[in-house]
């Protein structure tokens, strides 16, 4: 009996330690700004990224809206500045995501598995480029903090939510 339980704890050990390669985290491009914290880590359950929506002001990205499957997201950030949409394709995920921050995200360019892109914002500030620690994983949320524009940001990669593999257009 004791032997069977030694060998379960080192399944589930291996399973576990398989689980969280498949996950990866980008560290946050940030600001010293930012009074509200914001997370889209619950929204992700009803499946990939479908399409987002921002707000872009005249140096900042004032807002982020996500579609979860088919499933809207809460809009998060402020709600001025000029609208602008991006609605993806069928298996289409985003696999890369750069951008320009200073005291706010000013730009963000999203790269998707069909190689298109998605720009909004003023090209000003700290460049950065993120993408998943493990190949054919994709964008699953982002997250950060906001006050009357996007101050900081973080995207979260991990495995197809809906097939439990990674990019299923690989």
């Amino acid at each position: 009996m004791r032997t069977l339980l030694c060998v379960c704890f080192l399944l589930s050990s291996t399973a576990t330690s398989v689980v969280k390669s498949q996950f990866s985290y980008s560290h946050e491009e940030k600001s010293s700004y930012g009074n509200r914290d914001f997370s889209f880590s619950d929204d992700q359950q009803h499946g990939p990224i479908t399409a987002i929506r921002i707000r872009e002001g005249p140096s900042c990205l004032n807002g982020i809206h996500f579609k979860f499957g088919s499933v809207w997201a809460n809009f998060v950030g402020d709600h001025g500045g000029v609208f602008q949409e991006f609605l993806l394709q069928n298996h289409e995920n985003i696999i890369q995501v750069s951008g320009k921050s200073s005291f706010c995200v000013n730009e963000l360019l999203f790269v998707t598995s069909h190689g298109r892109i998605f720009k909004v914002g003023q090209p000003s500030g700290t460049s950065f480029n993120e993408f998943p620690g493990t190949e054919g994983n994709i964008l699953r949320y982002i997250s950060g903090r906001y006050s009357s524009a996007l101050n900081s940001i973080s995207f979260h990669w991990g495995i197809h939510p809906s097939t439990g593999l990674k990019d299923a257009s690989a």
